[in-house]
């Protein structure tokens, strides 16, 4: 069945706030589980949201059925209410997908970690090995940086986003494929995606970015206001594409970036 595809990790907190609270999905990257997303719903749950940390299939499905099931996830969750969505890596890139093919008068604000928004070198990389194809899946190949990719054909946003991403790589072979500042998996210029409200760099990795007490406040100030608490506009972004800014200036990032190494 569709609807057991993608379907809400079981929690007891999931409602803990009211229905009636302001609503955020959670959606985690590739090969990644709701528990990846664990610390930020615990997060916004105290911050008075109701949340709701779907798990899905990122490497057994296509692109096309993995939205089709998230509209069937979000029908038996949310049905009628306007949903705001953080989101993790292929995450960002479902909901653009999703949009895309459902529209988004449903979609409120988006804060996306880490997305290949511009595609992925990694993916560039590795085309054409038949054994990684088969065990990191059909959505996976579909994530390179060419034109005829997915994250190309997906234009520009019809919501308001903003976008943090990470410039500490875990992955030295990966960042050997990767052009300038990166995450160990997507680079700073891939994160970026024209039409965002803001747009962030933080000394993370990939794979801890939404785990990181700092980087889940913006995520909760971005949810309330549209804005981070330090706002570095696409605009300004574009002025300066070489140049590293966010929170690495921040003493809460630089006593926690050790746990990246």
């Amino acid at each position: 069945m569709v609807a057991t595809v993608l379907l809400p990790a079981a929690s007891a907190a999931q409602e803990s706030a009211p229905r009636e609270a302001a609503t955020v999905v959670l959606l985690h990257g590739l090969g990644r589980t709701p528990l990846s997303m664990g610390p930020m719903a615990r997060s916004l749950e105290e911050g008075g949201f109701r949340v709701v940390n779907l798990g899905y299939p990122s490497r057994k499905r296509s692109i096309d059925e993995l939205v089709d099931s998230l509209d069937t996830a979000l029908a038996a969750c949310c049905p009628g209410a306007t949903v705001h969505f953080v989101t993790h890596s292929l995450g960002g890139i479902l909901v653009r997908a999703y949009v895309l093919s459902h529209g988004a008068e449903r979609v409120g604000r988006v804060v996306m970690l880490s997305p290949p928004n511009g595609g992925s070198e990694v993916v560039d990389g590795l085309e054409g090995l038949g054994p990684l194809d088969w065990l990191l899946g059909p959505t996976f190949v579909e994530l390179g940086t060419d034109s005829a990719a997915l994250p190309a054909r997906l234009g520009a946003p019809g919501f308001e986003v903003g976008v943090i991403t990470g410039e500490r790589s875990l992955n030295p072979l990966f960042s050997w494929w990767l052009p300038g500042p990166d995450d160990g998996a997507v680079t700073v210029a891939s994160a970026r995606l024209d039409g965002a409200a803001a747009f962030l760099v933080v000394p993370y990795s990939h794979t801890f970015i939404m785990r990181k007490e700092d980087v889940i406040e913006q995520v909760i100030a971005f949810l309330r206001t549209g804005r981070f608490v330090e706002d570095v506009s696409a605009a300004g972004a574009h002025e300066r594409p070489g140049h590293r800014r966010g929170l690495a200036g921040r003493g809460s990032a630089a006593a926690t970036s050790s746990h990246d190494r």
